[in-house]
């Protein structure tokens, strides 16, 4: 694996690692991995499934400032180069992008990309500012390393529509593939924030898995209302803070009132100082309702060790 900290040592290394890759059936050449770092199961998913698909992986480690609402929580992000180097290298990586923030923003730019009606919703409105910042820096590698897939998880789910939104309306030549969230092996999502958690939180923020795997039941014996779906997640759950629980569009992100077509129930909650999001997918398509759920760690998580 080589470390790079410039956008053309990036692309160079894709390149050379596409000449001497024997995965000449892949269907892309070149694959994207974008994270900032305290890497996790749901990260080496992602990479699995770009090493599966693509004849070269990169990928990026950046922490954003400009996607962080409080400066005070991209001071508290977790950092650990060394290890998330290694992670990176045994899950196959062949180009760990790690660029200095003056490669990113120079000084006198003024360029930014507003995504419009996609984030009006849930997200949205209570972190101003956040997913201009998440559009500015994909945006940004989509564009600067030359890839023609790239990975995000489904845990994300607002983020990962505004993303393949961003992508269409900007005619990126490019396949954002979208990858199931990864649980934890009682059902809580994968998440760096679960380390924060005491044990009686953590017991609490079950709730949340818990509600949306009991609307994901409901939805698969024929509810189709967003309301009552919406319902089944929260009724007598009472050991979270809701934020919001909403059936979205795949497409836009613009609330539903009824599971017609590919959509997400989302929801948002906190468990003491703790903000947690989570998420299943339907897909109604054929007749039969396909849920994803998410899944299921065997073990402990990396976060742990």
């Amino acid at each position: 694996m080589r470390v790079v900290s410039t956008f053309s040592e990036a692309r160079s290394a894709a390149t050379e690692a596409c000449e001497r890759s024997d995965g000449e059936d892949a269907p892309a050449p070149i694959g994207l991995v974008p994270t900032m770092g305290f890497l996790h199961e749901g990260h080496l998913s992602l990479i699995s499934q770009a090493r599966r698909q693509c004849r070269a992986v990169i990928m990026s480690l950046y922490v954003n400032p400009r996607q962080f609402n409080v400066s005070s929580d991209f001071e508290r992000y977790p950092r650990s180069f060394e290890r998330d180097s290694q992670l990176a290298a045994e899950a196959g990586v062949d180009v760990l992008f790690a660029p200095p923030t003056s490669e990113m923003y120079e000084s006198t730019e003024s360029t930014s990309i507003r995504p419009g009606r996609v984030i009006r919703t849930m997200e949205g409105p209570g972190r101003p500012g956040h997913f201009e910042g998440v559009a500015l820096v994909v945006t940004k590698l989509l564009a600067g390393l030359g890839v023609q897939r790239a990975y995000f998880g489904r845990k994300d789910a607002q983020q990962l529509t505004m993303i393949r939104r961003v992508a269409r309306d900007l005619r990126f030549p490019i396949e954002i593939v979208g990858c199931p969230t990864i649980r934890e092996s009682d059902g809580l999502a994968l998440s760096s924030r679960n380390v924060l958690m005491s044990e009686r939180e953590r017991e609490a923020a079950l709730d949340i898995s818990r509600g949306l795997g009991a609307a994901a039941a409901a939805a698969e014996g024929g509810e189709r209302s967003a309301e009552a779906l919406c319902r089944a997640v929260t009724a007598d759950r009472d050991g979270v803070v809701w934020e919001y629980v909403e059936l979205a569009d795949q497409d836009d992100a613009s609330l539903l009132d009824t599971l017609d077509r590919p959509s997400f129930l989302a929801a948002a909650a906190s468990v003491g100082e703790v903000r947690l999001i989570d998420n299943v997918f339907f897909d109604p398509g054929g007749g039969q309702l396909a849920v994803d759920r998410g899944i299921l760690l065997e073990s402990p998580s990396l976060l742990y060790r």
